[in-house]
């Protein structure tokens, strides 16, 4: 039997895998849960039927919202890591010796035990001892902390569903606020290619850059992200992610990535113009 999985990119745009066997259907009390078996992928799972990661290329998001802030201050010690139910970032974070606390706060319960399941590389240092779970509203849960993180990563789905206040004017401000004097926020930053995907990268620069002192975005390709052409945002009270990089620090780490370097970090700010001149076009509008 010939099985495809196929997701809208675009209205007019399907991005199709082959799949071998579906292993998971479950709907949770938040979402669509489908977990599928490829030849070419390995396994991968979706929400609401939207690709979240892959077997295959899930090193490179990681990669990238990880350690792109841990090199430009390698003194943080406490993090916020808000979505991320399948368990890339917080692995990424824990190879860390010098982060002593991590709050990972995730609305869905079953995300996590799914990936747990089925996914045990990526969610392999979920039960952490500096992890600590929180199953809530990460809206709630920030807009309750002061003065308190050294680096917030929003590691949320798309704008729509649990994600969509994860996108908000009032959720920035929360972070700004829950973060020290020398904090980070790292978000995922949607696709500048397809019209639907750069309208809420354009929302979510503008209202970064209303927020905070420094607001920069960066880029990685990934395969089966929307178009491959992926963004995140990089913004802070005080530290640039160039002039401030510590190419020294992740030297002397010794970490062992299979995406994320030196030359990469400075590179992943250089932008094609298309995307610079929506990110200023986004900044005009009202």
């Amino acid at each position: 039997m010939d099985l495809w999985y196929s997701e809208f990119h675009a209205d007019t745009i399907k991005f199709s895998i082959q799949i071998e066997k579906q292993l998971l259907s479950k709907k949770s009390p938040f979402q669509q849960i489908d977990v599928f078996e490829s030849k070419e992928l390995g396994r991968f799972f979706t929400l609401d039927g939207f690709v979240m990661i892959t077997e295959k290329d899930e090193f490179i998001y990681h990669d990238m919202i990880v350690h792109v802030p841990m090199h430009v201050n390698p003194e943080i010690k406490k993090v916020l890591v808000i979505g991320a139910g399948d368990g890339g970032t917080v692995r990424e974070l824990c190879r860390y010796p010098h982060i002593e606390h991590i709050d990972m706060v995730e609305i869905d319960e079953m995300v996590v035990q799914v990936c747990e399941e089925y996914f045990p590389i990526t969610a392999s240092k979920l039960r952490d001892p500096r992890v600590h779970l929180y199953f809530e509203d990460g809206l709630k849960f920030v807009a309750n902390k002061k003065n308190e993180y050294d680096l917030i990563i929003v590691d949320s789905t798309d704008p729509f569903g649990p994600g969509e206040g994860l996108f908000t004017r009032s959720f920035y401000q929360d972070c700004h606020a829950a973060l020290n004097a020398k904090g980070i926020l790292v978000n995922q930053h949607e696709s500048p290619f397809y019209d639907h995907y750069r309208k809420n990268m354009q929302r979510a620069h503008k209202r970064i850059v209303e927020t905070f002192e420094i607001a920069k975005v960066y880029q990685a390709f990934i395969p089966t992200y929307a178009s491959g052409h992926w963004l995140f945002g990089f913004a802070s009270k005080h530290f640039d992610p160039i002039l401030d990089f510590k190419a020294d620090a992740f030297a002397q780490l010794n970490l062992k990535t299979k995406y994320y370097n030196e030359d990469i970090h400075r590179a992943s700010f250089a932008l094609p113009n298309y995307v610079k001149d929506a990110l200023a076009e986004g900044l005009k509008d009202e």
